[in-house]
């Protein structure tokens, strides 16, 4: 199948997977045994249905206490089976962690074997791309919406296929000369921007920002993070740098909650609100800490004819994920705010579990 008929293929399934729809997964070799999944967050009560198994990913596994069960490959998604079929609601209780302290006495359960471990770490990706919890029924004679591959998430993440659609002149707070560019891939409902500062000048390298998406924070001014005036204070350090003849670049990416999605994020902060931190809180809903897609990023600076930048971010891991996508990045400034009553903790995680550097 052509690249444009896998991305596709991507598209439709993220598109079942919200409206609790069943798709089927098959491995890229065909030698290994399908796997037909019902999410078990969106899925809509039918007559009859129930599955043997669920799959679950490695750490919504280990705070079930299954952890031991993955000997091989520690990483790897579980298919859990316990004494009797999983029926929907009991699906939903597994999958969710808000639930965890209302139930905590559960299973037994027992793990199978895994017909092929791209499969099922396909269709985790597949949940965190649709922002629902990453469980799955293992279906049993349900209609099927979709037939994939992990070949076809491969073509779907590739981040060529990302273009320019539209720009403009946008005068912005922290300065009149400004302008926008809009970027949007084929079959990615999301669409990301950037925000060019001064006049873009090749002879000299340009003060870059990398920010994701965060709707309580740069709209709502959740003082729960650092995202708003991170953003903020990114935008007018570009604009003092115009002023000295140089140029900056903003990459507003649609990655809300550093790509788990805004309600996988917020039941993240119902999660805080239970005691537990940020990572602890990805780890229960069985999704991961980092999920930015940084190929997108060095995209978006490729297109717009910026192959060298200085990059604002008091994190390692951006300077090595752009330079692993072909990015060269010059210099590290960092950009550290001051704490508020609300987020000393979330900015403690950052430095001591995410290795941030805040000093």
């Amino acid at each position: 199948m052509s690249t444009v008929g896998s991305s596709r293929l991507v598209a439709q399934a993220l598109d079942a997977l919200r409206h609790g729809w069943a798709i089927r997964i098959v491995s890229d070799a065909g030698a290994c045994e399908a796997l037909d999944l019902l999410p078990a967050e969106t899925a809509y009560a039918q007559p009859g249905l129930y599955a043997a198994r669920l799959l679950v990913s490695a750490a919504r596994a280990a705070t079930l206490k299954l952890g031991n069960t993955r000997a091989f490959d520690p990483a790897a998604p579980i298919l859990i089976r316990g004494h009797e079929p999983f029926n929907l609601a009991a699906a939903r209780d597994l999958a969710d962690p808000a639930r965890d302290l209302d139930s905590p006495l559960r299973g037994p359960f027992h793990a199978d074997p895994l017909p092929d471990g791209d499969v099922a770490r396909t269709a985790m990706e597949l949940a965190r791309l649709a922002g629902i919890l990453p469980a799955f029924l293992v279906a049993t004679g349900a209609e099927i919406a979709v037939t994939l591959s992990p070949a076809d998430l491969s073509a779907f993440r590739d981040a060529s296929a990302l273009t320019i659609q539209a720009r403009a002149r946008l005068p912005v707070a922290a300065t009149d000369d400004a302008e926008i560019v809009a970027f949007r891939a084929r079959d990615d409902v999301r669409e990301h921007v950037a925000l060019i500062i001064g006049t873009q000048d090749k002879t000299r390298v340009p003060l870059v920002r990398l920010h994701s998406e965060c709707l309580t924070g740069d709209i709502l001014g959740s003082l729960k993070c650092d995202c708003g005036p991170q953003l903020d204070a990114a935008l007018h350090a570009m604009a003092d740098e115009a002023a000295q003849g140089g140029w900056g670049v903003l990459l507003y990416l649609r990655q809300e909650g550093r790509g788990i999605g805004l309600i996988n994020k917020l039941r993240a902060y119902q999660l805080q609100d239970q005691g537990f931190d940020t990572v602890d809180a990805n780890e229960r809903l069985g999704l991961p800490n980092e999920s930015r897609d940084f190929p997108v990023a060095a995209r978006m600076l490729d297109l717009l004819g910026v192959p060298a930048i200085r990059l604002m971010t008091n994190n390692p891991a951006k300077v090595d994920g752009l330079r692993a996508a072909g990015v060269e990045v010059v210099e590290r400034l960092p950009h550290a705010l001051p704490a508020n009553p609300h987020n000393h903790r979330y900015l403690e995680t950052k430095r001591d579990r995410s290795g941030h550097l805040l000093g």
